[in-house]
């Protein structure tokens, strides 16, 4: 069911202050395997262990299912980068929005280029 404006800001900005919160545990030592992440993960329908398990074009579907804008996806994207076992997933998402937004950023470019080499 499609949201409201309205209803859609204030998920993005539920999403994004989780994300936030989740950030700042990436640069805590263990941090991503906390119950503290796992619970922050949980409000966004994902897990580390699901993550781990989804496929690239299951994790895109996943942020769109639940209404993630193209900055909260980024953000997203930002945190599995920073995990080695993630960065394949970081750059999918970050194609993924270079291509659905429709817009380019090279900020975006740089990211991907960063994590390939």
């Amino acid at each position: 069911m499609p949201l409201s404006l309205g209803l859609r800001d204030e998920e993005n900005e539920r999403i994004n202050n989780i994300l936030n919160k989740l950030m700042e545990l990436v640069y805590v030592p263990g941090g991503m395997s906390t119950p503290h992440a796992e619970q922050l993960l949980a409000q966004m329908g994902l897990s580390v262990e699901s993550i781990a398990e989804m496929s690239n074009d299951d994790l895109n579907s996943h942020v769109v299912k639940f209404h993630f804008d193209f900055a909260n996806m980024e953000k997203l994207a930002d945190m599995l980068a920073t995990i080695p076992s993630f960065k394949e997933k970081a750059v999918s998402l970050y194609n993924f929005i270079q291509t659905e937004s429709r817009m380019f950023s090279f900020d975006i470019f740089n990211k991907i280029n960063n994590l390939n080499k």
